[in-house]
């Protein structure tokens, strides 16, 4: 069994216990394209079977979040399941939060949060925030295509709509938002509504699954990929699956490569007019 299931993902859930989940109904190696803290909701593309070779493929792609930032407080964690370090700011008006959103899209270097996955000389920045221990994390180069102001959900809360590529953290978002604003603000809610091709309302919840219905929420493989197709010759066939390479028309490029009976068999590469299968996905 392979391919993907678009879960939509409930807060205070892990991403891996979701994993784990799928696995057992599964009984395949599975795995997440992309990780969803406990806090938050969403979409979360859950691989199964040869898919999960195409993480690397699924980083690149752009992604939609609906935020909550809650402004006059600042925590360790950057969100409000960390501890309050400072408290008592003002909190903006929607004017003066529209007039700094240009500042905050576009290619920038944003600096990740030290409870974050990031690696510091082999150790989990948020196990090192955990021990106490004082650390710099160097910032990285992040694509914000755009940041929406979508209304005022509370006396200090704020809503937004962002689109982002690969890396970026909105918790950091926000921090950046309230230093902008000379004030201080952190994520109190966040969903994601998109990543890459999986949309929230093509969704299932975790919980609605079952070892009788799961099979029919498994999206083939080959439709999540947006990329050209190839299709082998019977002769073909007998090279490229064997390892060889022939030689093709195609112009250079990664290409979903069917065999000559049409069955998806995975991806493969075009260089210099010579085809050759790179990832077995079927």
């Amino acid at each position: 069994m392979t391919g993907f299931i678009n879960i939509n993902k409930s807060v205070g859930v892990s991403s891996a216990k979701v994993v784990a989940a799928v696995k057992r109904l599964t009984g395949c190696p599975c795995g997440h394209m992309g990780t969803l803290d406990p806090l938050a909701s969403g979409v979360l593309p859950v691989a199964i079977g040869n898919a999960t070779r195409l993480f690397e493929y699924f980083l690149q792609k752009k992604k939609v979040y609906v935020a909550t930032f809650r402004f006059g407080i600042e925590t360790d964690t950057l969100d409000t399941e960390g501890e309050v370090i400072k408290s008592g700011g003002r909190i903006p008006s929607e004017e003066e939060i529209l007039s700094v959103l240009p500042s905050l899209c576009g290619e920038i270097l944003q600096t990740p949060p030290n409870y974050s996955a990031k690696n510091i000389n082999g150790v989990k920045g948020y196990v090192l925030a955990r021990r106490g221990v004082e650390f710099t994390i160097p910032p990285k180069k992040v694509c914000i295509d755009g940041i929406k102001l979508l209304g005022k959900v509370s006396d200090d809360g704020y809503s937004f709509e962002i689109a982002c590529g690969a890396g970026t953290y909105i918790r950091a978002i926000a921090r950046d938002m309230g230093k902008a604003l000379s004030t201080c603000a952190v994520m109190s809610a966040l969903k994601r509504t998109v990543s890459g091709v999986f949309r929230i309302e093509d969704s299932v919840k975790c919980e609605e699954l079952t070892a009788e219905n799961i099979y029919g929420h498994v999206i083939p493989t080959d439709e999540v990929l947006q990329l050209p197709s190839v299709y082998c010759s019977p002769s073909e066939d007998k090279k490229l699956f064997n390892g060889l390479s022939v030689r093709t028309e195609k112009a250079d490029g990664t290409y979903k490569i069917y065999n000559s009976a049409g069955a998806f068999y995975g991806l493969a590469e075009v260089e210099n007019s010579i085809l050759k299968v790179r990832t077995k996905l079927c």
